[in-house]
Formats: structure tokens, sequence, C-alpha cells
């Protein structure tokens, strides 16, 4: 299996970022800062599963019509591969999905 390069720009972190970060301000009896922290890292090493398992799709974003879309546990991803080396250009969360 080819090994890849991963690039996450940084507003697919960003989005990861502040959708935990809303949870986190909107439910704080229940949910902790540590909670946030531990499904933000989860999230974002999730991103690494691209390479194996999901599976190049058409977007059914229509701001990301130039890319592929990948599923990975409740977030979506828009990625294009170069040679070897996988981007990441946005994400979402499955809460979140629009247009």
């Amino acid at each position: 299996m080819m090994q890849y390069n991963y690039t996450i720009k940084p507003l697919a972190v960003r989005k990861v970022r502040s959708f935990y970060k809303n949870v986190y301000h909107k439910y704080p009896n229940t949910y902790s800062y540590y909670d946030m922290l531990r499904y933000i890292n989860n999230t974002v090493d999730s991103i690494y599963c691209i390479e194996q398992t999901a599976l190049r799709r058409k977007p059914t974003i229509e701001r990301w019509k130039n890319w592929n879309m990948a599923h990975v546990g409740n977030w979506y991803y828009a990625y294009s591969i170069e040679g070897q080396t996988i981007t990441i250009h946005d994400a979402c969360h499955a809460q979140n999905m629009y247009g």
C-alpha cells in the first residue's frame, strides 16, 4: 500500500476546534474542557484514516465540488490527492451538513 504525506489546511482544523468549543460552551455541566480536547485530538487523528478506509466520491456539498469527499466517524472531509500527498481542505460535522 502506498504511504501518503498529509497536509491539513488551517480551515479544516479550525472547523473541528470551533465545533467542539461551541459544544463545550453550550453544555458546560456535562461536557468538560478535557472532553473537548480529547474529541479534538481524536477527530484530527482520524483524518489519517482517509488513506486506508475512505472512498473517493463526489461531494454533496456545493463548495467542495472541486475535491473528493470522505466520511470518517461523524466528520466529512474535503480532500485532494496529488502524487503522494493528501491535502485536507475543509471539514464538516455530520450535524452541520449544508450546501
